[in-house]
Protein backbone atom coordinates (compact mmCIF):
# COMPACT_ATOMS: atom_id res chain seq x y z
CA UNK A 1 0.00 0.00 0.00
CA UNK A 2 1.04 3.32 -0.56
CA UNK A 3 2.32 5.21 2.34
CA UNK A 4 3.37 2.08 4.33
CA UNK A 5 7.50 1.39 4.60
CA UNK A 6 8.32 -2.12 3.31
CA UNK A 7 10.19 -4.27 6.28
CA UNK A 8 13.94 -5.31 5.22
CA UNK A 9 14.20 -8.72 4.52
CA UNK A 10 16.75 -11.31 5.56
CA UNK A 11 15.57 -10.34 9.43
CA UNK A 12 17.47 -8.02 11.78
CA UNK A 13 18.94 -10.31 14.52
CA UNK A 14 18.63 -9.80 18.31
CA UNK A 15 18.38 -6.39 19.42
CA UNK A 16 21.60 -5.05 21.58
CA UNK A 17 20.03 -4.87 25.18
CA UNK A 18 20.64 -9.09 24.62
CA UNK A 19 24.40 -8.52 24.39
CA UNK A 20 24.20 -6.36 27.75
CA UNK A 21 21.69 -9.10 29.41
CA UNK A 22 24.20 -11.93 28.18
CA UNK A 23 27.11 -10.28 29.90
CA UNK A 24 25.73 -9.34 32.51
CA UNK A 25 24.33 -13.67 32.83
CA UNK A 26 28.32 -15.22 32.38
CA UNK A 27 29.30 -12.10 35.41
CA UNK A 28 26.62 -13.65 37.67
CA UNK A 29 27.18 -17.01 36.69
CA UNK A 30 31.09 -16.35 37.40
CA UNK A 31 29.99 -14.50 40.97
CA UNK A 32 28.18 -17.90 41.53
CA UNK A 33 30.99 -20.43 40.67
CA UNK A 34 33.67 -18.42 43.23
CA UNK A 35 30.98 -18.50 45.81
CA UNK A 36 30.75 -22.80 45.47
CA UNK A 37 34.45 -22.61 45.13
CA UNK A 38 34.89 -20.71 48.34
CA UNK A 39 32.38 -22.82 50.56
CA UNK A 40 34.70 -25.61 49.93
CA UNK A 41 37.55 -24.32 51.39
CA UNK A 42 36.82 -25.82 54.57
CA UNK A 43 40.98 -27.18 56.14
CA UNK A 44 43.55 -24.92 57.31
CA UNK A 45 46.30 -25.97 54.71
CA UNK A 46 43.60 -24.86 51.76
CA UNK A 47 42.59 -21.16 53.22
CA UNK A 48 46.58 -20.87 53.33
CA UNK A 49 47.02 -21.90 49.83
CA UNK A 50 43.84 -19.28 48.72
CA UNK A 51 45.99 -16.31 50.32
CA UNK A 52 49.77 -17.90 49.00
CA UNK A 53 47.34 -17.45 45.80
CA UNK A 54 46.45 -13.93 46.38
CA UNK A 55 50.12 -12.90 46.97
CA UNK A 56 51.70 -14.21 43.96
CA UNK A 57 48.91 -12.84 41.75
CA UNK A 58 48.80 -8.94 43.47
CA UNK A 59 52.37 -9.09 43.94
CA UNK A 60 52.27 -8.12 47.58
CA UNK A 61 52.74 -9.61 51.00
CA UNK A 62 48.99 -10.43 52.13
CA UNK A 63 48.59 -11.50 55.29
CA UNK A 64 46.42 -14.12 56.28
CA UNK A 65 44.51 -11.71 58.90
CA UNK A 66 43.99 -9.24 56.09
CA UNK A 67 41.70 -11.92 54.23
CA UNK A 68 40.26 -13.27 56.99
CA UNK A 69 39.99 -12.95 60.84
CA UNK A 70 38.52 -16.01 61.31
CA UNK A 71 38.50 -19.35 59.96
CA UNK A 72 35.08 -21.09 59.65
CA UNK A 73 33.89 -23.26 57.07
CA UNK A 74 31.08 -21.09 55.49
CA UNK A 75 30.68 -19.29 52.62
CA UNK A 76 29.75 -16.30 53.66
CA UNK A 77 32.53 -15.77 56.21
CA UNK A 78 35.78 -14.90 53.84
CA UNK A 79 33.44 -11.63 52.71
CA UNK A 80 32.34 -10.55 56.38
CA UNK A 81 35.86 -10.80 57.56
CA UNK A 82 37.50 -8.57 55.20
CA UNK A 83 35.41 -5.72 55.87
CA UNK A 84 36.02 -6.13 59.36
CA UNK A 85 39.48 -6.60 58.73
CA UNK A 86 39.79 -3.50 57.04
CA UNK A 87 37.98 -0.86 59.69
CA UNK A 88 39.78 -2.87 62.50
CA UNK A 89 42.95 -2.03 60.73
CA UNK A 90 41.42 1.55 60.36
CA UNK A 91 40.69 2.12 63.76
CA UNK A 92 44.03 1.09 65.69
CA UNK A 93 46.24 3.11 62.86
CA UNK A 94 43.95 5.77 64.01
CA UNK A 95 44.25 4.94 68.16
CA UNK A 96 40.67 5.81 68.32
CA UNK A 97 38.95 2.03 68.71
CA UNK A 98 36.35 1.93 71.60
CA UNK A 99 35.04 -1.48 70.99
CA UNK A 100 37.03 -4.91 71.11
CA UNK A 101 37.82 -6.29 67.42
CA UNK A 102 36.99 -9.75 66.63
CA UNK A 103 39.99 -12.54 67.20
CA UNK A 104 42.46 -13.41 64.66
CA UNK A 105 43.36 -17.40 64.05
CA UNK A 106 47.08 -16.48 64.43
CA UNK A 107 48.59 -14.65 67.34
CA UNK A 108 48.51 -10.62 66.25
CA UNK A 109 51.41 -7.98 67.51
CA UNK A 110 49.83 -4.88 68.77
CA UNK A 111 49.87 -2.08 65.93
CA UNK A 112 51.37 0.79 68.82
CA UNK A 113 53.09 2.86 66.07
CA UNK A 114 51.73 3.56 62.65
CA UNK A 115 53.65 2.08 59.69
CA UNK A 116 53.48 0.14 56.69
CA UNK A 117 53.96 -3.65 58.09
CA UNK A 118 52.49 -7.08 58.53
CA UNK A 119 51.27 -8.32 62.01
CA UNK A 120 52.01 -11.56 61.47
CA UNK A 121 54.06 -13.14 63.74
CA UNK A 122 53.80 -13.01 67.32
CA UNK A 123 54.49 -11.49 70.51
CA UNK A 124 56.75 -13.51 73.13
CA UNK A 125 56.70 -11.78 76.95
CA UNK A 126 59.13 -11.97 79.36
CA UNK A 127 59.71 -11.55 82.78
CA UNK A 128 59.31 -7.74 84.09
CA UNK A 129 62.94 -6.33 84.35
CA UNK A 130 64.70 -10.25 83.95
CA UNK A 131 65.82 -11.56 79.99
CA UNK A 132 64.00 -14.86 81.17
CA UNK A 133 60.99 -15.90 78.94
CA UNK A 134 57.40 -16.75 80.44
CA UNK A 135 57.24 -20.78 80.54
CA UNK A 136 55.70 -20.93 77.01
CA UNK A 137 58.35 -20.17 75.51
CA UNK A 138 59.30 -22.84 73.54
CA UNK A 139 55.73 -23.32 72.61
CA UNK A 140 55.42 -19.52 71.20
CA UNK A 141 59.13 -19.83 69.08
CA UNK A 142 57.50 -23.11 67.32
CA UNK A 143 54.49 -21.88 66.69
CA UNK A 144 55.51 -18.21 65.18
CA UNK A 145 58.76 -20.13 63.32
CA UNK A 146 55.68 -22.48 62.00
CA UNK A 147 53.85 -19.34 60.51
CA UNK A 148 56.81 -17.39 59.20
CA UNK A 149 59.20 -20.00 57.43
CA UNK A 150 59.05 -20.40 53.66
CA UNK A 151 58.47 -16.79 53.28
CA UNK A 152 60.73 -14.32 51.64
CA UNK A 153 60.00 -11.29 53.83
CA UNK A 154 62.36 -9.97 56.98
CA UNK A 155 61.30 -9.97 59.86
CA UNK A 156 61.53 -8.00 62.88
CA UNK A 157 62.26 -8.49 66.37
CA UNK A 158 61.52 -5.57 68.69
CA UNK A 159 62.02 -5.59 72.14
CA UNK A 160 60.26 -3.93 74.59
CA UNK A 161 60.26 -3.52 78.93
CA UNK A 162 59.05 -2.20 81.48
CA UNK A 163 58.95 1.27 82.53
CA UNK A 164 59.34 -0.14 86.14
CA UNK A 165 62.73 1.13 87.01
CA UNK A 166 65.50 -2.02 87.15
CA UNK A 167 65.96 -3.20 90.52
CA UNK A 168 69.48 -2.79 92.44
CA UNK A 169 72.33 -5.29 91.00
CA UNK A 170 70.16 -5.94 87.90
CA UNK A 171 73.21 -6.92 85.36
CA UNK A 172 71.80 -4.99 83.00
CA UNK A 173 73.04 -0.82 82.74
CA UNK A 174 69.73 0.15 81.50
CA UNK A 175 66.21 -0.73 79.73
CA UNK A 176 67.96 -0.66 76.36
CA UNK A 177 70.38 -3.74 77.60
CA UNK A 178 67.63 -5.52 78.73
CA UNK A 179 65.67 -4.88 75.32
CA UNK A 180 68.44 -6.21 73.52
CA UNK A 181 68.68 -9.17 75.55
CA UNK A 182 65.52 -10.07 75.56
CA UNK A 183 65.36 -9.93 71.59
CA UNK A 184 69.08 -11.87 71.23
CA UNK A 185 67.05 -14.78 72.96
CA UNK A 186 63.98 -14.64 70.68
CA UNK A 187 66.45 -14.27 67.70
CA UNK A 188 68.54 -17.48 68.84
CA UNK A 189 65.19 -19.32 69.03
CA UNK A 190 64.00 -18.50 65.69
CA UNK A 191 67.27 -19.45 64.44
CA UNK A 192 67.27 -22.69 66.34
CA UNK A 193 63.73 -23.31 64.63
CA UNK A 194 64.79 -22.61 61.07
CA UNK A 195 64.16 -19.45 60.39
CA UNK A 196 67.26 -17.86 58.07
CA UNK A 197 69.56 -15.72 60.29
CA UNK A 198 69.74 -12.91 56.97
CA UNK A 199 65.94 -12.44 57.54
CA UNK A 200 65.92 -11.25 60.93
CA UNK A 201 66.35 -7.48 61.98
CA UNK A 202 66.55 -6.39 65.74
CA UNK A 203 65.29 -3.37 66.73
CA UNK A 204 64.78 -2.01 70.15
CA UNK A 205 62.24 0.11 71.93
CA UNK A 206 63.09 -0.24 75.11
CA UNK A 207 60.95 1.44 78.06
CA UNK A 208 59.45 3.40 75.44
CA UNK A 209 56.44 2.04 73.96
CA UNK A 210 54.33 0.61 76.89
CA UNK A 211 51.13 -1.34 76.22
CA UNK A 212 49.74 -0.32 79.78
CA UNK A 213 50.56 2.62 82.37
CA UNK A 214 48.09 0.97 84.49
CA UNK A 215 50.04 0.43 88.39
CA UNK A 216 48.24 -3.01 88.33
CA UNK A 217 51.05 -5.76 88.12
CA UNK A 218 49.69 -7.93 85.54
CA UNK A 219 48.75 -5.13 82.90
CA UNK A 220 52.50 -3.95 83.72
CA UNK A 221 53.97 -7.24 82.73
CA UNK A 222 52.52 -7.53 79.60
CA UNK A 223 55.03 -4.03 78.96
CA UNK A 224 57.96 -6.78 79.26
CA UNK A 225 57.70 -8.81 75.49
CA UNK A 226 59.15 -8.88 72.23
CA UNK A 227 56.68 -8.49 69.02
CA UNK A 228 57.92 -11.07 66.18
CA UNK A 229 56.43 -9.21 62.93
CA UNK A 230 56.88 -10.26 59.21
CA UNK A 231 57.54 -6.63 57.28
CA UNK A 232 56.51 -5.89 53.46
CA UNK A 233 60.51 -6.30 52.98
CA UNK A 234 62.00 -9.01 50.72
CA UNK A 235 65.13 -10.46 52.28
CA UNK A 236 66.99 -10.55 48.68
CA UNK A 237 66.38 -7.31 47.86
CA UNK A 238 68.67 -6.40 50.63
CA UNK A 239 72.06 -8.50 49.85
CA UNK A 240 73.21 -5.42 47.99
CA UNK A 241 74.93 -5.53 44.83
CA UNK A 242 78.46 -7.14 43.26
CA UNK A 243 78.41 -4.41 41.13
CA UNK A 244 79.49 -0.52 41.46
Amino acid sequence: MAGLKEEPSGGGGAPEWVLTYGDMMSLLLTFFIMLAALSEVKKKDEFEMLAEALRRRFGKFVALDEIALYYKPTVATPLKSVSQGREKVSRTLEGASKTKGPQGREPRVTAIRPGDEATTGGVIFFKEGSDEPEDTFREKIAQIAKTLSGKPQKIEVRGHTSPRPLAPGSPFRSHWDLAYAECLKVMEGLIAAGIEPERIRISIAAANEPIWTDPDPEKRQQNARVEVSLLNELARDLKGSSTP
